[in-house]
């Protein structure tokens, strides 16, 4: 206590990690990120601190990190980029100049190419025109150069005369130049494990590490804690709790080896825990790990009210350490710190918000003067490289501020937090933890979703297939080799980025990898790959629908209501049904469209593709809801546009012939994730009939679901029936 103010310890924890880029270990990264981050991030999220005596961190390395710092800092390995990056223009095949006409202005324009005039130019001639034919020799040489130049931190100019007279140059770049850009990204790579080290000597920072490959730990030790597997589409076990353990086993080891310093801590991937991960940690005698607000919730059924502002009432039950009764500790971070940092702040004055963030802190701070114990510690946990290139400065301008202000604060204290927890006194027993992650505390990120449940079947089928291959050759000299490739296609962001609601933007490249990974796997065993890993996942996932519509047989419907379809404003020839059926039973709910004739019978008159959108709900309205995601061309919003609902079904129509139907469920935070094609069946004659059985709506016995149907072209909202109310039907 400084005077008779309760002093507040703060844990920052900083995460990084980026995940296999590579199709071999031997090959170029097929994506740069890792080496980007690793000259804009990993070193100055460091080194900041030299000035602040009081200010300690807490930083996570993923082990994937450590391999790729060795091999770009030690042994020359490029990315796709880089490689091209030192070839000389007269060499540039039309191949290499698309690729870099379509990738290197991936940075953030106002802080990254703004700043560089002759980026900027390239960028607006890019906007104009993207025919590399328009671009000079001159022009590839100096957009190759910029986009290295402008994801390398400004800070590091101090250290590198030569990158600073670089930066001014600012045009008319030469190979040399770009040689020795690319030299000196090596360089700063190689001093990121000696500074972690140096500071790690010097009792500045604590390291934690996570699972080799990024794992879900709780889907990997038991498939059954976080699905339901209603839908039939996943194996009913995985056997990978043995492979969570190695990849927990290896993360401490490669950490050691790196820094000299065995982590106490383990960081679970995405704060993904559950009971029995946490006793496999116990098991591994690690002292201590975190997860999420969210997850404490619901572990504790506390419910964290926050105000108008987002503050707290009650920080109290998140401010303590929870003894687990596998003997680890458990701390759990704020969950709205990160999002303001991450998603808000970014918008606004550097100085400004790194005051505003005190001030919370602040907050918290006066909320505990009445509690009972005289330790509590606030926990701001999140990722520590992604973020930064949205703000000023790369970031430096509001964690300098941030950092002073707390420096020159006694009653605030930032802390390492082994040290912490050893000192603990008032620790809070959780004798059982709700499985769960920091977003949304389930786990339909990476699970519960058509295209991730297939890759998930993809992984247990060659796990099987390798399983069976050792016991038939168990001293085979690649099977290490084999293992490592499974283990690599356990990693998160392979199914963070499948199917809904994620887009990476490159969601096909994280498909080639995954795919590629598991090829490797027969490949060390000599054998030939199954011709189903030749497959994009999402055309796999078409085709499986696509048979499936095909061999459904549907009821004979009958107590049909109608809806005909007035032209209103949408003209006949641009509609795609004319009238249509609607009914249910104790089983399922029933739909019939009817094609306009117009449109079938005239294919080149008409607009090539419509959808349709039913968009469903319990009358109730006790399930998650989402709004309606169609596109209004003005802005009157009909009344049921205003609405929430549960589910939407999209069924797609081209050229008279039907292509393509999803439905999709409503989560958390109005988002919208794929459900099973299990879930509906559909089919095409000279009607579409739906049938969706009432228990994937939700709709018990007795129970009303009320819908609408809209009508559109690509996204935008054409019509919708009917447009004041909603209709209704019960399930009898």
């Amino acid at each position: 206590m400084v005077g008779n103010t309760k002093k507040l310890s703060i844990a920052f924890y900083w995460h990084m990690h980026q995940p296999v880029y590579q199709l071999t270990p031997d090959s170029d990264y097929i994506m740069p990120w890792t080496r980007l981050h690793a000259v804009k991030d990993y070193l100055d999220m460091l080194t900041i601190i030299r000035d602040y005596k009081n200010i300690k961190l807490n930083f996570n390395i993923v082990p994937i990190l450590i391999d790729s710092f060795i091999r770009y800092g030690e042994k020359g390995y490029h990315d796709i980029h880089s490689r091209i990056s030192v070839k000389p223009v007269e060499e540039l095949t039309e191949e290499d100049k698309n690729f870099i006409i379509n990738n290197f202005f991936d940075a953030n324009y106002q802080y990254m190419i703004l700043p560089l005039k002759e980026y900027d130019r390239l960028i607006h001639k890019y906007q104009f025109t993207k025919d590399i034919n328009e671009f000079s020799p001159q022009e590839y040489s100096d957009l190759m150069a910029l986009f290295n130049l402008a994801w390398i931190d400004s800070s590091h100019q101090k250290d590198y005369p030569e990158l600073k007279a670089l930066y001014k140059k600012g045009s008319g770049y030469t190979l040399e130049d770009r040689i020795k850009i690319i030299e000196i990204q090596r360089d700063i790579i190689r001093k990121i494990i000696p500074t972690f080290r140096k500071y790690l000597a010097e009792g500045r920072i604590e390291l934690t590490t996570s699972p080799h490959y990024h794992p879900i730990l709780p889907i990997l030790v038991d498939i059954a804690d976080v699905s339901t597997n209603q839908n039939g589409d996943l194996p009913l076990t995985l056997g990978m709790k043995k492979d969570a353990e190695v990849q927990i086993k290896e993360a401490i080891q490669i950490i050691e080896g790196a820094f000299g310093v065995k982590p106490k801590g383990i960081w679970p991937s995405e704060h993904c825990i559950s009971n029995k991960t946490l006793k496999l940690f116990g098991d591994l005698g690690i002292k201590w790990t975190i997860s999420d607000e969210g997850v404490l919730s619901n572990s504790i059924k506390f419910d964290f009210v926050r105000d108008f502002n987002g503050n707290l009432e009650n920080p109290y039950p998140l401010l303590k350490v929870y003894d687990y009764k596998s003997g680890v500790k458990v701390i759990f971070r704020e969950a709205v710190f990160p999002n303001l940092i991450s998603f808000e702040y970014p918008n606004h004055d550097s100085e400004r918000v790194a005051i505003d963030l005190y001030d919370r802190i602040k907050t918290i701070q006066n909320k505990i003067q009445n509690s009972p114990d005289e330790t509590h510690l606030l926990t701001i946990a999140m990722d520590g490289e992604n973020c930064w290139e949205n703000y000023a400065k790369d970031g430096a301008i509001f964690l300098n501020k941030l950092y002073e202000l707390i420096n020159n604060d006694e009653t605030l204290e930032t802390v390492l937090i082994s040290d912490y927890i050893e000192k603990e006194q008032h620790l809070k027993e959780i004798n059982s933890i709700k499985a769960g992650s920091w977003i949304n505390q389930d786990f339909k990120l990476w699970i519960d979703e058509p295209l991730k449940n297939l890759a998930w079947t993809y992984l247990k089928q060659v796990k099987d297939d390798l399983e069976n291959f050792i016991l038939l050759n168990p001293t085979h000299e690649n099977i290490e080799k084999a293992k490592r490739e499974l283990y690599v296609c356990q990693g998160s962001d392979w199914f963070w980025w499948f199917g809904e609601p994620n887009d990476s933007g490159h969601d096909n490249i994280f498909d080639y990898l995954f795919r590629m990974h598991l090829k490797n796997v027969y490949e060390f065993m000599g054998q030939k790959p199954p011709a189903f890993l030749d497959t994009q996942l999402i055309q796999a996932l078409e085709n499986q629908l696509f048979e499936d519509e095909q061999n459904v047989q549907f009821p004979t419907m009958t107590g049909m209501n109608f809806l005909e379809l007035s032209d209103g404003p949408v003209l006949q020839d641009s509609k795609i049904f004319d009238k249509i059926g609607y009914s249910c039973d104790s089983v399922n709910f029933y739909l019939k469209f009817y094609l306009n004739e117009y449109v079938a019978n005239n294919p080149s008159k008409y607009f090539q593709t419509f959808q349709a959108y039913i968009y469903m709900r319990n009358s109730n309205k006790k399930h998650s809801l989402s709004h309606i995601r169609l596109i209004s061309k003005t802005d009157r919003i009909l009344p049921v546009c205003k609405e929430k609902f549960h589910n939407e079904l999209q069924i797609t129509v081209d050229n008279g012939t039907l292509k393509f139907s999803r439905l999709t469920c409503a989560i958390p935070n109005g988002l919208w994730t794929l459900q099973s094609n299990k879930d509906f069946a559909i089919n095409h004659e000279k009607t579409i009939d739906v049938t969706i059985p009432l228990d994937n709506l939700e709709i018990a016995y007795g129970e009303e679901m009320e819908f609408v149907i809209a009508q559109s072209k690509l996204g935008v909202l054409d019509s919708v029936t009917p447009n004041e109310v909603l209709l209704k039907v019960k399930r009898v």
